[in-house]
């Protein structure tokens, strides 16, 4: 793997906080509105990633991501571009449900779903594998235009999509797609690409995880 050149940097921001996210339920692909938590979150790591002057910003078009994107977008003065496949994992009949409920009418159903990568929530759910499929072009797309990389791209996005995303990234086995954790409201992940070996193909190292504008030396760089 080369490292003559600078990587490409990559951060992938999580919404700030919902109801939802406060009360246990399955939010999914629900369009739920930013808490007045939820819109400070915000505007505070508008100012932290503001310091990467970021010139391309792509978000989820569901409110809580594309309100977190705008201040962003506002603070350094880019328009925010919206993709549909940046939305969170559709989880079917679960959507809207408190998390007791679904494992009360699905007993383990639910665990399974947080340990097994390919498997789907009932009635039209997505699997993590599903999600990954229709996000990875997103990057793909951005790859193949060099010179979107000579800032920082951020994605905003929502967690499960993030984790996923990542995990594809790094090309883990779909397996261990269970081993990272999940992001706080308004937390990041930062991963660096290199070129690598084979034409067009990249390398990508994670290089931050979970980080906010609250943490200390959080991995701004």
């Amino acid at each position: 793997m080369s490292r003559s050149v600078p990587p490409r940097r990559l951060i992938l921001l999580r919404h700030g906080q919902t109801e939802y996210n406060n009360q246990g339920r399955m939010q999914g692909q629900l369009d739920t509105e930013l808490t007045e938590t939820g819109v400070a979150q915000a505007k505070d790591v508008a100012e932290r990633l503001a310091e990467l002057e970021p010139r391309t910003i792509i978000s989820s078009d569901l409110t809580r991501a594309a309100r977190t994107a705008e201040e962003l977008g506002n603070r350094v003065g880019v328009p925010v571009r919206y993709d549909t496949r940046l939305r969170e994992t559709h989880l079917g009949d679960w959507q809207d449900l408190w998390h007791h409920e679904v494992d009360r009418d699905w007993p383990g159903h639910r665990v399974t779903w947080m340990g097994d990568p390919t498997f789907t929530p009932p009635g039209g759910g997505e699997s993590r594998v599903d999600v990954a499929r229709r996000s990875l072009p997103v990057i793909d797309e951005l790859l193949a235009d060099p010179t979107k990389w000579n800032a920082p791209i951020i994605l905003v996005a929502h967690g499960g999509l993030i984790s996923t995303l990542v995990c594809a990234l790094l090309d883990l086995p779909i397996a261990d797609w269970h081993c990272l954790g999940g992001l706080g409201n308004c937390a990041w992940a930062q991963l660096a690409g290199w070129d690598a070996a084979e034409p067009e193909e990249v390398r990508w190292q994670l290089q931050v995880w979970n980080a906010t504008a609250q943490t200390a030396d959080s991995g701004v760089q």
